[in-house]
């Protein structure tokens, strides 16, 4: 077995921005949790720490490559052969001795590499295998994207290793099999594997991509231009790669009488997570938020306190991060952060929004304008649609999301951008559009103030 050093194994922090003041009567509590993790290596060479793995495990990780091979793959030709291209630059990003298969997927998925039910393991002879095996790849049949998904699952789950990832390349629509037969493969493989999806063209549908990201803890993104896709692959299996902790968990713990409203990831992306709420105890719950590399995410944790009297405080939220175990028990990762209630007469204080709030709830609110836009747009809706994509442009705006800014500019003209005045152009490419609709949920981040609220506050406190 590999030896550790400290130095490899990753360091997690909890850090908390919060107006902790309530009004008299007040009973809702916000706060914006920034997890971070450093320390563990650097992106492509990421090892396995010692601390949270069984004794014996092999490597420490298993990735399956799941490829689009249905007959829309060959026009152009051009789309197959990028797709190919694509495969084989990540393959050559596997470092060794990381567990590995390549999927075909139509109608039925089938094994590319190495086959027999088996992964195999990185190194020279394994990398150029599989490459030839590419080489053979063609195109014909349909798309049923649940039984790719079961097929990786079945060969990630051979591997003993602490992280399971997938890569999903897709150009068409999942027309072979009935959405409930999807939801209920990304059901059966939530928590097995995380997966990073992509659509290739514009022959495919957003919806059911970024479906597939989000159930399992991945990205999603378009490739409008296939000949982009080597460029993408090699980042997404660099970033996989990087992973040193998997299946880590945002546990919050909340006192008598103290609700849970809402937990969502606001930063990279917005990624609602109230609903995959599994209990861990009295008054606690784990949310899922996959692996982990060197990288920082930053959550909106929102709970209702019981009412209180003028000078009372409580704590009203405990936020730690664990990583589950299969007896039932939990790896502690030893970052704590907590949450405050404060009841006072003092108005200044009490509506004082805290920055990291107001800056993701604007967030938020920039993502789901833009979603109900474009679906307003699609149903024929110009008039709600004008509506929700000026706000979308506004907070875009207001907020400093330059990226977002100038996708929307593509769908819109924009009159009055702080206004949010707009008009529909007439006509929209439609890469254009799905690049909006698949990255409506991207954030840009905050600046930070000191851990709590304001400075004044602080002031005020002290």
């Amino acid at each position: 077995m590999a030896n550790f050093s400290k130095s490899n194994v990753p360091q997690f922090s909890v850090d908390v921005y919060q107006n902790e003041y309530l009004p008299e009567g007040g009973r809702e509590v916000n706060a914006i949790v920034t997890v971070t993790a450093t320390g563990g290596g650097t992106v492509g060479s990421a090892v396995a720490a010692p601390h949270l793995y069984a004794p014996g495990q092999g490597p420490s990780a298993a990735v399956a490559l799941m490829v689009d091979c249905s007959g829309s793959m060959d026009y152009p030709p051009t789309k197959m052969r990028n797709a190919r291209d694509a495969t084989a630059a990540a393959v050559d990003t596997l470092r060794d001795g990381v567990h590995f298969a390549v999927i075909g997927g139509t109608h039925v998925a089938k094994e590319v590499y190495p086959g027999g039910g088996r992964l195999a393991v990185a190194d020279a002879t394994t990398r150029d295998q599989a490459k030839q095996a590419l080489r053979r790849l063609g195109a014909g049949g349909g798309t049923a994207i649940g039984t790719w998904l079961r097929l990786a699952d079945r060969l990630l789950s051979s591997a003993d290793v602490a992280i399971r990832h997938g890569i999903l390349l897709t150009d068409g629509r999942n027309e072979h099999e009935s959405p409930e037969d999807l939801r209920a493969a990304l059901d059966a493989c939530a928590g097995r594997f995380t997966c990073d999806a992509r659509g290739v063209g514009t022959d495919w549908e957003v919806k059911e991509v970024t479906a597939i990201a989000s159930a399992l803890l991945g990205s999603a993104d378009i490739v409008a231009d296939p000949a982009g896709l080597a460029a993408d692959f090699t980042r997404m299996m660099e970033t996989a790669m990087g992973k040193e902790v998997a299946d880590v968990a945002l546990r919050v713990w909340t006192p008598v009488g103290t609700t849970i409203k809402f937990v969502k990831q606001v930063a990279p992306t917005v990624e609602e997570l109230t609903d995959r709420r599994t209990e861990a105890g009295p008054r606690a719950g784990d949310y899922p938020t996959g692996s982990w590399g060197d990288e920082s995410r930053d959550y909106h944790v929102c709970v209702e306190v019981p009412a209180a009297n003028l000078g009372q405080e409580m704590l009203a939220a405990r936020i730690s991060l664990v990583v589950p175990q299969p007896d039932g028990t939990a790896r502690n990762l030893g970052a704590q952060g907590l949450v405050r209630a404060v009841w006072t007469d003092d108005m200044v204080a009490s509506t004082s929004i805290n920055p990291q709030v107001a800056h993701y709830t604007g967030q938020a609110e920039l993502a789901q304008a833009i979603q109900q836009g474009l679906d307003l747009r699609k149903a024929g809706d110009m008039d709600g649609a004008t509506a929700k994509l000026g706000r979308a442009v506004q907070l875009a705006s207001s907020s400093g999301n330059a990226d977002t800014a100038k996708l929307l500019a593509k769908v819109v003209d924009v009159v009055d951008a702080a206004a949010g005045t707009v008009r529909l152009k007439a006509k929209v490419a439609e890469a254009d559009e799905m690049t909006l609709e698949t990255r409506s949920t991207k954030t840009v981040r905050v600046k930070k103030w000191p851990s709590t609220t304001l400075k004044v506050l602080e002031n005020k406190r002290a």
